[in-house]
């Protein structure tokens, strides 16, 4: 199993005349580097209160919905056995079976033996490292590790596999993997290159070079190589959910919605799709149809904060002001951090007047992080608002 590796991606969506609000977009699935390297924020993380009259009863939630989230099934690493009939072989095929049950910890002492049994074989190398790392329990989000000494470790195991056979390709992609973590990211992209050179039919190389791709900023590559990765394995509802993700962040809205809900037929209870599906029909102004899938998502995932802080965005363009910021009112009581429910928490504020309560929103948006955009932009147009409002 492959936790998933997750490049944070903001949408950020600009009402004229108004604060802008915010909305959060999972990345693409974190591609795994222990084989694939989001919820909105990734990713992969709230709740109540308000008053007015303008209160809005939300969209009902389909009544086919579950009473409990089923989250998509996390994608796979390619086995190592080869289905040869030799002892190493054999015991590759045991390990195999045991990472894909989750044992990583009796999957790496397997390998191991396996490297005992065929020392010049840089598959058992491979395999010990997917383990350690699952093990381990390592981040996987691009550059979420850059000192950690198990994968300065693993590095120079994966260089030592690749010295073994300099053509096997799952090496060079485990390593690929390995840099991303690091934040070696120029690194890491030329050994996921040389993966695909060695290999194209590999989806998860596909995958880790989109994600590497959009930590360099060049989202139209990262486009093809996660649309590929999808076409490789088209019944995984997180590589169309990757592919969906990095479309909308180019602005391809429709291709983007048609991504996401192809992941939605393969994980149709999974909630974070449901909140991208969502966010991608906001941006195509479809709020009926946001609404439906955000509630969704906000029934089977209470607590993910930026659920919330979505659903909240969705019934702020309503014209619901007060559930809105009930909304961002419950996503920043389950994560305090989250700088898109402050931003648009002080953008409902304003639009209501309040203008004190607005800035201090905003200003606590700003200590969180004083580069984001749209606390600048949203800062900004509260100026003008103020301005505006002077006789």
């Amino acid at each position: 199993m492959r936790r998933p590796f997750l490049v944070p991606l903001l949408l950020v969506l600009v009402a004229a005349c108004e604060p802008s609000p915010a909305v959060e977009v999972r990345s693409p699935d974190r591609l795994n580097p222990l084989g694939t390297v989001a919820p909105p924020v990734p990713s992969s993380t709230a709740e109540p209160s308000s008053s007015s009259s303008l209160t809005i009863i939300p969209p009902p939630v389909s009544s086919t919905a579950p009473e409990q989230a089923v989250v998509a099934e996390p994608t796979k690493p390619r086995r190592l056995a080869r289905g040869e009939d030799t002892p190493a072989d054999k015991k590759l095929h045991e390990a195999d079976d045991l990472f894909d049950a989750g044992s990583f910890k009796e999957a790496e002492a397997a390998y191991r033996k396996a490297m005992l049994l065929a020392p010049k074989d840089p598959a058992p190398i491979v395999g010990s490292v997917r383990s350690r790392l699952a093990k381990e329990n390592v981040p996987v989000d691009v550059n979420s590790a850059p000192k950690s000494p198990i994968l300065v470790a693993v590095v120079i195991e994966l260089r030592k596999a690749i010295k073994l056979d300099p053509e096997y390709a799952q090496a060079h992609l485990e390593l690929g993997r390995a840099l991303l973590v690091q934040g070696r990211v120029d690194d890491a992209l030329v050994a996921i290159r040389r993966a695909i050179e060695l290999d194209g039919s590999e989806a998860e190389a596909h995958s880790a070079l989109g994600v590497g791709l959009v930590a360099t900023g060049d989202l139209k590559n990262a486009v093809t190589a996660l649309v590929k990765a999808a076409e490789l394995e088209p019944k995984s509802a997180a590589r169309h959910s990757n592919a969906g993700t990095a479309l909308l962040a180019s602005g391809n809205i429709l291709d983007a919605i048609k991504s996401y809900e192809r992941a939605l037929r393969l994980a149709p209870n999974d909630p974070g799709t449901l909140s991208d599906l969502g966010t991608a029909l906001l941006a195509s102004n479809d709020v009926e149809a946001a609404l439906k899938h955000l509630n969704q998502a906000f029934v089977l995932s209470p607590d993910n904060a930026a659920i919330a802080s979505n659903l909240g965005y969705a019934l702020r363009m309503k014209g619901d002001l007060a559930g809105a910021e009930g909304k961002f009112l419950a996503a920043i009581k389950l994560d305090e951090k989250l700088v898109s429910a402050w931003v648009n928490l002080g953008s409902v504020q304003a639009i209501r007047g309040a203008f004190a309560e607005a800035r201090k929103s905003l200003e606590h948006a700003k200590s969180l992080d004083a580069t984001d955009p749209r606390v600048v932009a949203t800062l900004a147009e509260l100026d003008e608002l103020e301005k505006a409002k002077k006789p």
